[in-house]
Parts: C-alpha cells; structure tokens; sequence
C-alpha cells in the first residue's frame, strides 16, 4: 500500500534528500548560496573534483528566502524599498554600511577610516627604500632563496558578495551614482560617496592596450568572465593563503611551476576594490609564468604560508620608472618582474 505525501511532506523529503547530497561537499544545507555556487561552478566548470574553495568563504550569507527578497527590493522604483531596509540588508548580507555626512572627503577619509591608500609621510616621501620586496627576479624562486616580503595582508573591511540576483538589480556606474548614494545613505561629501565614486571610475578606465578588464560584483560574474578572458571551461583558481612573512625576511620552500612552469599566453588577476558588497577589479595578464610556493621562517625553516607568485615576462610596455625597475635596477623589455598575490587576491589560470 502506498501513501501520497502531501506537497508539504514532499517538499520537505526533497530538502533532505538534497542536503545528503551536497553535505558529502561539506555545505548540509542546499539552500544557501555556497550550495548553489557549488552547483554553478559544476555546471560552468565541469569541473566537480575541485571546488572553488575561495569563492565559497566569501560567497553571501543571505538564504534564498533573503535573496529574493532584497532582489525584489532592489527591482524597486529608485530603489527607495531597498535604501529603507539599508540596515537589515547590510546585517544580513555582511556589507560594508555605515552613516558619516560630515567626513572628509577624497582618499584622505578612506586613509583616516581604514588606514589604507594612505600617502607616505612628508618627510619621507622622497626617501622611499627600493629593496622593498615587493618585486623580485624569477631566478629568486628557488629552495632556500631568503629574500624580503612585502606587506601582502588584506586591509580592507570584511565583505560578501552578493548573490547575482541582486547585485544585477543595483546601479553600478557613475552616471547613476545619485541612485547609489540613496540606496547606501551616503551623503554628500562622505567617505561612502567617495568610496564608491572611486571604485566606479577605476572600473570605468580604458582598458590597456591588449587588456581585457572588468568589475564583477558577483562570484558567479567572475567565473564566467574568467572561462570567458582563458578561452576554456577548464579553469582554476589559485591565491595566497595568509599574510604571514609579510615585512619580513622569508626562506622559500618548494616550488611549483604551474602548467609544468610553460609560459601562460593568457591569465586573470582580480583585486579587492573598496564598496558597500565584495567587488574585485578583474584585468587578462599576458605572457606569464605562475608558481606555487612554500614559504619558510628563514631561523626555524618552519611552513609560515603557501604563496602564489605571477611572473611578467614582457615588461617592455612598462613604464620607465615603474617601481619595479626602480626597485630591481633595470628597465621596460630587459627583465621579468615577479610578484607575490596579496591575500584574498586571485589568479586564475586554465587548470593543470
């Protein structure tokens, strides 16, 4: 004898059923959003052995009733549903949201708010060191090489992305930022104004010559423009692992070439840019070489941290006094410059 579940039942023998599915990838809940980014990497990737383990710590906390419904409001005429429900919307979607009419205005509030973006000192800013760190020769990247780190700790606030659904119903250009500043309660002359207007003029900068560039503002937008930038499905993501060694002497461990080290004709790099939700600056690199590599206390030989390092094989479109060549005494075209990935930075590769 069989018994007819009622709608209620089934709905509720579905999520069960589904959440033993997607709980053998570590997330019980198919509800949420890294469920489902799980599911659209698959889907876009066709890749289900590696997960985009990145993606999914910054992937947004809102549940698929929240999503919905701050999707609707963002769909609101001017947005005014949205920006009266701004405090919910930026608790529950882990937002950057804060109320200071009278702060100063320019970079300077961004340096006093979060001592980030600050200019040097005046009394040395004429006298900046070049041994740095923050630039080095591929030939450096060898077991036991003890070389300086550059500061790579991410210092800007904690956020999530917002699910797509949202983020595409929210303005995201300067010529609409009268619209932003409403939804985000940021006054005239505001940190928060200048924080966003900063963000929106970088996104809207040409693009180099040979550059592909794009501001995504989902982590579904930056899986497709990376399959979309490399030409393949196939793709991977890789980023620094912390900030440790970070102004200070490091020992390099075991290296990796990626892609058995051959040079990548194609790349994407994405950086953090400073907004209300997680957005990053995405920008194709030619002609490079990745590497992986072990990073060791230099006394103790001791595993601090797990590095990504790019290596930019054509220079010769550099500026002259790029900082690199000021730093490594050379010039644009006559060496490679190599660079640590800052923490919660990316670069995508095709996959090995």
């Amino acid at each position: 004898m069989h018994t007819k579940l009622s709608p209620m039942a089934s709905l509720s023998l579905f999520i069960f059923l589904a959440s033993l599915t997607v709980g053998s990838a570590g997330d019980q809940n198919p509800l949420t959003q890294k469920s489902y980014l799980i599911r659209y990497w698959n889907k876009q990737t066709g890749n289900s052995h590696t997960k985009p383990v990145f993606l999914l710590s910054k992937a947004s906390p809102l549940s698929v009733d929240e999503s919905a419904s701050f999707s609707k409001l963002a769909s609101s005429h001017n947005h005014n549903a949205l920006s009266s429900r701004l405090s919910a919307f930026c608790a529950s979607a882990n937002l950057l949201c804060f109320a200071d009419s009278s702060s100063p205005t320019h970079t300077d509030a961004i340096c006093l708010r979060y001592s980030i973006n600050c200019p040097p000192p005046l009394d040395t800013a004429d006298q900046r060191s070049h041994t740095t760190g923050i630039f080095f020769r591929e030939s450096m990247l060898k077991k036991g090489t003890v070389m300086p780190m550059w500061d790579i700790k991410d210092k800007l606030p904690e956020r999530s992305f917002l699910p797509r659904s949202v983020s595409s119903k929210l303005p995201f250009s300067t010529s609409k930022i009268s619209e932003l500043k409403r939804v985000f309660h940021a006054g005239d002359k505001s940190t928060m104004e200048t924080m966003i207007v900063e963000t929106l003029t970088d996104c809207e900068k040409a693009p180099g010559l040979g550059e592909t560039k794009r501001c995504v503002s989902s982590a579904e937008d930056m899986i497709d423009f990376a399959i979309s930038v490399l030409g393949s499905r196939n793709v991977a993501i890789r980023t620094t692992k912390n900030a440790n060694g970070s102004k200070q002497s490091i020992m390099i461990g075991s290296v990796k070439g990626i892609n058995g080290g051959k040079v990548m004709q194609q790349s994407l790099s994405c950086h953090q840019s400073l907004f209300p939700y997680l957005v990053y600056y995405c920008h194709s690199v030619p002609k490079v070489r990745v590497y992986e590599a072990d990073i060791l206390d230099p006394n103790s030989k001791a595993e601090i941290n797990h590095g990504v390092a790019v290596c930019h094989l054509n220079t010769s479109s550099w500026d002259p006094n790029h900082e690199a060549f000021l730093e490594l005494g050379s010039g644009p075209g006559r060496i490679e410059v190599c660079h640590w990935i800052f923490e919660n930075d990316l670069t995508w590769t095709v996959a090995d």
